[in-house]
């Protein structure tokens, strides 16, 4: 399926990986910014609550297009507050498991609306 590349000459991350290879023929997947709304546009307090359901909406999009966890090779995180870091950390470890995808975690200003903690992006690929 997928190689992950981490080198000898790169510090060792427990959660991620310094590259992802994916060799031909794959259906590739990229899944928009997902934030913490629910279908009715309702929004969590806390940054655990809103991890879990921006997770919850990045898996329901990857369901949609028969992928999991294992398909995902790029994770884009978008936080708010630094100090929300071992939480949302938390929450991705419960959805990605084992997996391991390449991952940027960028700390921003803000988001699209100023009560949201944090967006995740990710990029898929699948055998054909």
């Amino acid at each position: 399926m997928h190689t992950y590349l981490n080198p000898a000459s790169v510090m060792k991350s427990n959660n991620f990986s310094h590259g992802v290879e994916v060799k031909a023929p794959f259906r590739w997947l990229s899944v928009a910014g997902q934030v913490a709304r629910d279908v009715k546009g309702a929004m969590p307090e806390g940054i655990e609550a809103q991890a879990d359901l921006a997770w919850s909406n990045v898996f329901a999009v990857l369901k949609e297009a028969g992928m999991g966890a294992e398909d995902i090779v790029e994770v884009n995180v978008y936080l708010i507050n630094r100090s929300d870091n071992a939480g949302f950390d938390k929450v991705r470890g419960k959805w990605l498991g084992a997996a391991k995808p390449a991952s940027t975690k960028v700390y921003v200003s803000g988001l699209a609306d100023p009560k949201l903690l944090c967006e995740v992006q990710v990029r898929a690929a699948k055998a054909m």
